[in-house]
């Protein structure tokens, strides 16, 4: 799937389309599953809340995960992110009820780099409290 975004419909400070992803705990255990990490703090409230987290909390790779679908589906094709990182700042703490747990997730383009590339920054937060830090990703446009 090629990229839908050119380099040339791009410049330092267009913004990505944000987005709100909605975690539930039966996220929580899919991802575990699916990832191997069946660290308790993700699934049993009792546990978490004993070691001092406000409840049990999503796992960071998770947060990452869903954080990036604003530049993935801004481009056009996952395959452009070419780079991806981040520091986890905060807990994602999901209740268990039905609203489970928002993270709203805003981007923009910081820089134009050489050969059809861009940097850009994400802010996710969680109740106005942000939840990523230095979230950035280098995108191949066509």
């Amino acid at each position: 799937m090629a990229a839908t975004v050119g380099v040339n419909d791009v410049e330092v400070g267009t913004e990505l389309p944000p987005q709100s992803f909605t975690l539930l705990r039966v996220n929580l255990v899919k991802y575990a599953g699916a990832s191997g990490d069946f660290n308790v703090i993700h699934w049993n409230e009792r546990v978490a809340t004993e070691v001092g987290l406000p409840n049990v909390i999503a796992h960071g790779m998770l947060t990452m995960a869903e954080a990036v679908r604003v530049v993935t589906d801004w481009c056009g094709d996952p395959g452009a992110v070419i780079e991806y990182s981040t520091k986890f700042t905060k807990p994602v703490p999901v209740p268990d009820h039905d609203a489970g747990a928002t993270v709203d997730v805003s981007g923009k383009v910081i820089e134009v780099l050489d050969a059809g590339r861009v940097k850009v920054e994400l802010t996710a937060t969680c109740e106005g409290v942000r939840v990523l830090g230095m979230a950035r990703a280098v995108v191949q446009l066509a």
